[in-house]
């Protein structure tokens, strides 16, 4: 098992925050979604260093999560684009 840490930047404006929640568009769900697609439906839970809420911008944003697959790091954004055919 691998742990990568990952940067991500976003336009909070159409996001109902960055954590969970039933019924809402999160960032938190969107990068779950994505990866879980790359894992071929396999859920991955992303472990962030803070939040924001609702129409909040980031920049700089941390998060890790764990993974099995042995893909080069300069290959994740490839491996997403594949996976959302």
């Amino acid at each position: 098992m691998t742990r990568l840490k990952c940067t991500l930047a976003y336009d909070g404006t159409n996001f109902s925050g960055y954590q969970v929640q039933p019924g809402r568009r999160t960032v938190q769900g969107e990068v779950e979604a994505a990866l879980a697609s790359i894992h071929k439906g396999e859920k991955i839970r992303i472990t962030a260093s803070g939040r924001t809420d609702a129409g909040v911008h980031a920049l700089g944003q941390v998060f890790h999560f764990d993974t099995h697959l042995r893909i080069p790091v300069q290959n994740w954004v490839k491996a997403k684009s594949f996976a959302s055919g």
